[in-house]
């Protein structure tokens, strides 16, 4: 896209902490980052997410230590299993054991940064060196020293298994569906893995980074409507009907007749009749939409939340008007 390193520097000046950049079937996740980073001096620089099925752990390490010096020590790691439809159907990789890859992969990935001793793994997900190849495989270190060793991992968590594991391995959780008005679904998930004797953070230096639509429009059914194609594309579209992870994350918040009458229309081809099934409260639960004052009395409750971040995207005007009430 034109203007993007303008862009960035323009989000710098209005306080925002942080720039990310994501990864599916399309441009990959760190080319864009290193750009339009290189257009700025304070912002943390990171990846939300990385699809761990996209590199090895080793390369992800790589590109990790590369861009954390590239970027002065303001580069964070987000990672995430993305789903089988794109991992068995774009990386042509099995969809199995999700949680023991993503924990394997993290555990190379600090052995990597740490350069204690040279890289091996003896797990079944990914051996190092490599088994049943020519037997030619030699230990190593990664030659260019990290600049940390403690750069921060974060993960894409959904489902109550993963969030868990993102509370104990990672320095931070991604909910991309995230409710602050109902926290209690995730507090024991949280709780349980802070609670395991591995975990590496407390609820105190934990964060938090829920991604957060906005529309900021006077016409309060316009903004509703312009979120409604989002949540119908990810509830009804991404994901087969008998595995989706971002509706099992409505169904657990009560929308479960909702979520089953947009994939039933989404997945035999009504789209428009999938968008237009997506009820306001819904978006309410996860979203900031409306007038000035509607998103800016809204805010309180993500203010009294868990989240330590807001991640916010849009053209450069809403931008602005979300710095204006966030920070104003």
């Amino acid at each position: 896209p034109e203007a993007v390193p303008e862009r960035m520097a323009e989000i710098e000046r209005l306080g925002f902490d942080s720039a990310w950049t994501a990864e599916s079937w399309g441009s990959d996740v760190i080319s864009p980052l290193a750009w339009w980073g290189s257009q700025t001096t304070r912002l943390r620089l990171g990846t939300n997410l990385m699809q761990i099925s996209a590199r090895t752990p080793a390369a992800a390490a790589m590109a990790a230590v590369t861009m954390d010096h590239l970027s002065g020590g303001r580069f964070c790691l987000g990672l995430g299993v993305s789903g089988p439809q794109v991992v068995e159907g774009w990386y042509g990789q099995r969809f199995t054991k999700p949680l023991a890859r993503t924990r394997e992969y993290v555990s190379i990935i600090r052995k990597v940064l740490a350069r204690e001793e040279r890289l091996t793994n003896d797990g079944p997900e990914y051996p190092i060196p490599a088994r049943d190849g020519l037997g030619l495989g030699k230990a190593l270190n990664v030659m260019t020293h990290p600049l940390r060793a403690d750069l921060p991992i974060f993960l894409g968590a959904e489902g109550p298994k993963n969030v868990a594991l993102a509370a104990e391995i990672a320095d931070g959780w991604f909910p991309i569906f995230y409710a602050p008005k109902h926290e209690e679904l995730y507090g024991p998930h949280l709780a349980e893995g802070f609670a395991r004797p591995t975990a590496r953070r407390t609820p105190d230096d934990f964060e938090i980074l829920a991604t957060v639509n906005v529309s900021i429009n006077d016409d309060l059914a316009a903004a509703y409507d312009s979120m409604r194609p989002i949540l119908a594309l990810y509830v009804g579209g991404m994901g087969a009907q008998e595995m989706n992870f971002h509706a099992d994350v409505f169904r657990r918040l009560g929308y479960e007749q909702a979520v089953d009458q947009i994939q039933s229309l989404f997945l035999s081809g009504h789209q428009d009749d999938a968008i237009a099934a997506v009820p306001d409260a819904m978006i309410d639960e996860i979203c900031l939409v409306g007038p000035k004052e509607k998103v800016r009395d809204d805010l309180a409750a993500w203010r009294e939340s868990q989240v330590t971040s807001i991640l916010v995207g849009g053209p450069i005007e809403t931008l602005r008007q979300v710095a204006e009430l966030a920070l104003g």
